[in-house]
């Protein structure tokens, strides 16, 4: 599973007809297979993705004051291609969230939501408007991104690391020493999903949720008490943040977030689903220019020069998602944070 936000998918394998596609909290999209006739406790989930969405809105709103960015005049609603689907997008900022956004997708067919995506949690102080160039007067700060996802079967939500948790032990300490409990709860609750790239993983942390379950009240509970608590933890961080003075950390702060933006805009398996609804040109646009906005803000660099093992001979980008070809099967971090990376497959 890939992480953030942004359009992420997950098929839970049940019998054809109904589509039903979600997407909350970092521009991430899962996908499930629905029968006409529905069973009771998926008729349960998608009630409760809706108490996910107000949570999270609301929550913010008691944290900080929310305005609409300026996202919102370009991307407010879009018709697919055949003219059956309608996509609604809204978008805010605030003094300490770059940009908090939301996807709607609904049809007879299928049903998107994209939730007040805490995918807005960027790294990142905005100290003032946008300049003449298109680059935002913003500091960046050595914060986490909160991301989430559900499916009907299950889900992903984590505190991003802006930096490389594996490697880099005192930005783990000073991060996530204090969310370790938070993570073992979790982690008990909600076990492994399974396979996880090492790519992906390099934008996961140590208390990542990644789980696959049947379907019941109980474990969407659980899955919902998770999602409270990891939002009420990246709160409190964003109003701890303060703006990092150092030019040399924004700079390298920066370079970390733009890296992360040019791999969801490249490698989320969302844009798929986005390019059968409204074409390639546009799903490319909306995922750079509205779910990852901040690729031609925040730096200049492509996504092969960070991630040059996926150029192709051509000079072109490789489409499949992992080159390394290992993969996790079992969580990879054990109750104190640590890695384990014995515990791969290839």
């Amino acid at each position: 599973m890939e992480s953030s936000s942004s359009l992420s998918f997950f098929l839970t394998q049940m019998p054809r007809p109904r589509l039903i596609t979600t997407i909350l909290l970092t521009s991430t999209v899962t996908c499930s297979w629905k029968q006409q006739k529905r069973p009771s406790s998926l008729q349960v989930s998608a009630i409760s993705y809706h108490k996910f969405i107000h949570f999270a809105l609301d929550q913010t709103k008691r944290n900080t004051h929310l305005v609409p960015s300026p996202l919102q005049e370009r991307f407010s609603s879009m018709i697919s291609t055949d003219g059956n689907v309608e996509l609604q997008m809204l978008s805010f900022e605030a003094p300490k969230i770059r940009l908090l956004r939301s996807l709607s997708i609904e049809s007879e067919t299928m049903q998107v939501k994209d939730a007040p995506r805490a995918a807005p949690i960027y790294k990142e102080l905005k100290l003032g408007s946008q300049e003449a160039s298109g680059r935002q007067d913003c500091q960046v700060i050595e914060r986490l991104r909160f991301t989430r996802m559900l499916l009907a079967g299950g889900g992903w939500e984590d505190l991003n690391p802006l930096h490389d948790v594996i490697n880099q032990r005192d930005y783990k300490e000073k991060y996530y020493t204090s969310l370790l409990p938070l993570g073992v709860k979790y982690a008990e609750l909600l076990p492994w999903g399974g396979k996880l790239t090492s790519e992906s993983l390099n934008f996961f942390s140590p208390i990542v949720i990644w789980t696959k379950f049947t379907p019941s009240q109980h474990k969407y509970n659980a899955l919902y008490s998770a999602f409270v608590d990891y939002y009420k933890a990246w709160l409190a961080l964003m109003d701890d943040a303060a703006t990092e003075t150092d030019a040399s950390r924004v700079v390298r702060n920066r370079e970390a977030q733009h890296r992360y933006l040019a791999w969801r805009a490249e490698k989320d398996p969302g844009h798929g689903v986005l390019k059968k609804l409204i074409g390639d040109t546009a799903a490319k646009d909306l995922l750079r220019n509205f779910l990852f906005h901040g690729i031609n803000e925040l730096g200049s660099k492509s996504f092969l020069d960070y991630f040059p093992d996926y150029r192709s001979d051509d000079g072109t980008v490789i489409e499949r998602r992992s080159m390394i070809g290992k993969s996790f099967e079992n969580r990879p971090w054990d109750a104190r944070g640590e890695f384990i990376g014995s515990n791969s497959t290839n």
